[in-house]
């Protein structure tokens, strides 16, 4: 059996430029909103990572067929779509599944996904999804392992509030909706630029989606949609991975095509703390300064501090002089990384913070009281870190170990690196790009009794 490791040789600041590729978590979403109309669809920008991969696998399970043509552009034709029906295995590979419905359901009036897995960041709330595509009109059975959705006809519209806000569960109902009879309003929807993109796509086939003030969307169903060319935008998460590793080791580098109304929250931050950047027409220019100072930094949902942000930002307070503090309001697991930067010689302390309304702060399910483990921690910087060997245990943890590699003094060996490939394209060879030594080992492990 193959496995791959990374083997970093710390302590090198970066130096050059790096271009972004398509959002990691708009290009599998709009490869399955394609399905929601009959022809070939063009995804230009697209990302080459793991999660579309398998996106692509599902989609031609379904019937549809997908080319690439050029290097960031994929083609999707619907033409030959005859299945409602997704395999079981693909559940635990991707927590895509749900979104899979609306489109499903358009097309064949039913639909049978299996239960969506994923990064074990906490409960991801599936119910916020299948609530409103109930209030739809689609009838949901769950059974041990599947979700199967029908209806009579086409779904009609209806006024459908989301009691938190939910980025995936707005993605599902827009493309449930936009086929659907009547009129749809969705409240309390999420703000995400994604979401934002996908509207884009779809309008542009011809769907009827207004975003209004307040977190309202509002649908007008069509008949029908027709097939587009779209460009993806930017995947943000990777501009503040490669942002946070330039300034944790003082380096300087240009993140072409990022876009700074997508990363505020992100360069507020920076200015609180003192470290560099420019916004140029190119994207964005971030390098160190000397002196960096402490931060507090509460996640929340955007137009906020990103959770997915939030272990990258604690590698880059480790070098910060002072304490800071992360409180983590969006997901519920999302410290497993600690103990591992701790064993690296990073001082972090976790703890719960006293809070007296739980569900006025927390974006997850408190109605049965706060969840175990610990939603906040604070960093004691400036450490050096160590060099050490770990096993990657998810995609952003395995991001926050290797800037923190990046970082350290000596040579840090990452296994498991799978995890990382789900999410970031080509990581070791554009790291290299900018002076960082990382090297992508194989290993042939033989099986031994």
């Amino acid at each position: 059996m193959h496995h791959q490791s990374f083997i970093i040789h710390g302590g090198k600041p970066l130096f050059g430029s790096v271009r972004l590729g398509g959002a990691k978590n708009a290009s599998f979403k709009l490869m399955i909103a394609s399905l929601l109309a009959k022809g070939e669809t063009r995804l230009l920008n697209f990302s080459h990572i793991k999660d579309v991969e398998i996106t692509r696998e599902i989609l031609e399970e379904l019937g549809a067929s997908t080319r690439n043509a050029g290097e960031r552009t994929v083609f999707i034709s619907t033409q030959g779509l005859h299945s409602h029906v997704i395999s079981e295995k693909y559940g635990k590979l991707s927590r895509a599944s749900t979104l899979f419905l609306g489109p499903l359901l358009a097309r064949f009036c039913k639909a049978v996904v299996p239960f969506p897995g994923g990064d074990q960041i906490g409960a991801r709330p599936i119910d916020r999804h299948l609530d409103g595509l109930i209030a739809l009109g689609a009838k949901i059975h769950r059974t041990a392992s599947t979700i199967e959705a029908e209806c009579d006809g086409r779904l009609h519209g209806t006024t459908y509030t989301f009691e938190k806000s939910t980025h995936t569960g707005t993605e599902t109902m827009i493309m449930a909706a936009v086929l659907a009879e009547g009129k749809t309003v969705l409240n309390n929807v999420a703000l995400e630029p994604e979401i934002d993109d996908l509207i884009e796509f779809l309008n542009n086939m011809g769907a009827k989606i207004q975003r209004h003030a307040n977190r309202v969307i509002e649908i007008e169903g069509v008949k029908e949609l027709t097939p587009t060319i779209h460009r993806i935008m930017p995947d943000r998460n990777e501009a503040v991975s490669y942002a946070c590793a330039a300034i944790a080791t003082h380096g300087d580098i240009i993140v072409e095509n990022a876009r700074h109304q997508h990363l505020k929250a992100f360069l507020d931050k920076l200015d609180e703390m003192g470290a560099g950047y420019e916004v140029g027409t190119y994207g964005i220019r971030f390098f160190a300064k000397n002196g960096l100072k402490a931060v507090d930094v509460v996640t929340a949902p955007h137009p906020g501090f990103m959770t997915d942000w939030q272990p990258l930002w604690a590698v880059l307070l480790t070098q910060t002089q002072g304490k800071s503090v992360i409180h983590e309001t969006v997901s519920e697991n999302r410290f497993q990384y600690v103990p591992l930067l701790q064993n690296m010689g990073a001082e972090i302390r976790l703890f719960n913070p006293e809070v007296k309304k739980l569900e006025d702060v927390y974006e997850f399910d408190v109605s049965h009281g706060p969840p175990e483990g610990y939603r906040a921690a604070e960093i004691t910087g400036v450490s050096p870190l160590k060099a050490g060997e770990f096993t990657v245990p998810d995609l952003r943890a395995g991001a926050t170990l290797v800037l923190a590699g990046l970082v350290a003094h000596g040579t840090t060996t990452l296994h498991n690196i799978e995890q990382i490939d789900r999410g970031y394209e080509e990581l070791d060879s554009r790291l290299r790009g900018m002076g960082a030594e990382v090297v992508r080992s194989t290993e042939n492990e033989e099986k031994t009794e």
